[in-house]
């Protein structure tokens, strides 16, 4: 038995905001303690604040995304990373011109029961 597997077909998970999520491990292949995706958010792209029940790093493959995270402001280019931890205030977006590719790693696995969006 092989000690190893190999991801060739992502999840895509179905969105009505324009960004494309490939979910490479997590709770659609089983793993529901860690979570890994491939994203691309559009331009001018945004979701609501959420208050995750989970610790998330995101690391920035190309373009530029914004990060409000309890109240505070950061914008990260490619090739930078950030960490944000379990049971902050967060809105991510996307304000700008050129789409933002992305890896997202969340520990546990994201859930839609875990993220705690506001609508």
């Amino acid at each position: 038995m092989k000690k190893y597997k190999i991801q060739q077909s992502p999840f895509v998970v179905p969105t009505t905001d324009g960004k494309l999520i490939e979910e490479h491990w997590g709770n659609s292949t089983g793993n529901s303690n860690i979570s890994i995706a491939h994203m691309v958010a559009p331009p001018n792209w945004s979701e609501p604040h959420q208050t995750p029940e989970f610790d998330e790093f995101t690391l920035i493959i190309s373009g530029k995304k914004q990060f409000e995270i309890d109240g505070e402001i950061v914008v990260l280019e490619k090739g930078q990373s950030i960490l944000i931890e379990k049971g902050a205030r967060v809105r991510y977006s996307n304000p700008f011109s050129e789409e933002c590719e992305y890896v997202a790693i969340c520990l546990p696995a994201f859930s839609m029961e875990l993220v705690n969006r506001e609508e």
